[in-house]
């Protein structure tokens, strides 16, 4: 099969002008002006035209709870499972799982299976192993031969610290779980990255901090994530930014009634402070938290709610940036797109360039809306409908 996207804005993510981009056998083969080619009826071709359209990488949610979360209220608040359709209608083509605070009846074997059953039908996708827990729960019988043997399986996480839901695992602990995974991604070429999911507690980044300052472990072997879930942790999370980590921002699709009850930093607002204190914005990385349970505690800690994450969040934090803060798309874009690819080692993912995989979404130029959406050299989506579904599915 040959498809052609024809006249194109590409922001590959930078702004490479309006092209056509040619895809075969899944991967990205020319981004030219004008293509012109011809295989005289041999093999099947799709032409694509995106006048007025905007091409992106397709999107990489970095923290996603694909085979679902939770759940803190007792067993009936577990929340479900990923689909192929949560993801590719909303322009997601390359997704790493994880477990969260239920390392129980949550484990890697079924995290592992979810994962290769979405690869199945259609997109790329990793995991993390472990869960909040120190010890961590693997899959083999350690860490580092869940990273360095199993394909899939780039880095750690996500251990929860500062959270009164985690394990509260000492420096000692800590640091030997960060030292394990940066020895295992060295030895297999993968990132072997500690996804560090970060509570309210006024303790924020202490156990990162400490590490990056009392041993030879780089802050970029930390990935801390949901950094804008209070005005207090996001400051420090900058100042971590700043000195050279990287961090990620968790969307929230319903951030308009959270900032009226809490002081969580909606995202277009976060990335242009990070921009304006003149951090790269290479730094930055954004994701759902798709599936994930979102309990909502009081100051006692007793549970009162629950919500879900939504990965339909991950575009509408990109267009919040370009419509609200007047952010460039082709800088917006990177938080999903090229610098997850970066920071996580994902090869071939996160550019439209030659030779990489063949994930785009096309947008609409002005409102940003997700009209068609390619993973691997196959169109998922077509304008604005779904055209491919998973196993148990049912068209709409």
């Amino acid at each position: 099969m040959v498809t052609i996207i024809r006249n194109a804005k590409v922001c590959q993510p930078e702004y490479a002008g309006v092209k056509d981009i040619l895809i075969l056998a899944g991967k990205i083969a020319a981004v030219e002006e004008n293509i012109r080619f011809d295989l005289g009826g041999a093999v099947e071709a799709e032409e694509i035209v995106a006048s007025g359209m905007t091409a992106v990488p397709g999107f990489i949610d970095c923290h996603e709870h694909i085979m679902g979360g939770g759940g803190e209220g007792g067993f009936h608040t577990r929340t479900p499972e990923a689909s192929l359709g949560d993801l590719i209608c909303n322009g997601i083509t390359t997704v790493v799982g994880c477990i969260g605070t239920d390392g129980v009846g949550r484990d890697m074997t079924a995290l592992l299976a979810k994962a290769h059953g979405l690869e199945n039908e259609g997109i790329t996708a990793f995991a993390y192993t472990g869960s909040y827990q120190v010890p961590v729960h693997t899959l083999t019988d350690s860490l580092m031969k869940d990273i360095m043997m199993l394909d899939k399986v780039i880095g750690v996480g996500e251990i929860a610290i500062s959270d009164h839901r985690s394990s509260q695992p000492s420096f000692e602990e800590f640091i030997r779980v960060a030292a394990d995974a940066r020895v295992a991604g060295m030895l297999s070429g993968k990132a072997g990255i500690v996804n560090v999911h970060l509570g309210d507690s006024p303790r924020k980044l202490d156990l990162i901090r400490q590490a990056v300052r009392e041993t030879e472990i780089p802050a970029s072997q930390f990935l801390p994530t949901h950094v804008n879930r209070n005005e207090a942790l996001f400051e420090e999370c900058l100042d971590f930014a700043a000195e050279g980590g990287n961090i990620d921002f968790t969307g929230n699709e319903d951030i308009d009634y959270w900032e009226t009850i809490c002081d969580e930093v909606r995202v277009c607002k976060g990335i242009r402070r990070l921009l304006d204190r003149g951090i790269s914005s290479d730094r930055f990385t954004i994701s759902s938290d798709g599936q994930g349970s979102l309990p909502v505690f009081n100051a006692k800690g007793e549970f009162q709610g629950i919500g879900i994450g939504k990965a339909s969040c991950l575009l509408k934090e990109v267009r919040e940036c370009v419509q609200r803060e007047g952010i460039p798309l082709e800088t917006a874009v990177k938080g999903i797109t090229s610098n997850p690819a970066s920071i996580l080692k994902l090869k071939g993912k996160g550019r439209i360039k030659e030779g990489y995989d063949a994930d785009i979404c096309l947008l609409t130029e002005k409102s940003l809306e997700l009209k068609t959406v390619i993973a691997k050299g196959q169109v998922m989506v077509r304008d604005g409908e779904q055209v491919v579904f998973g196993t148990f599915e049912k068209e709409r």
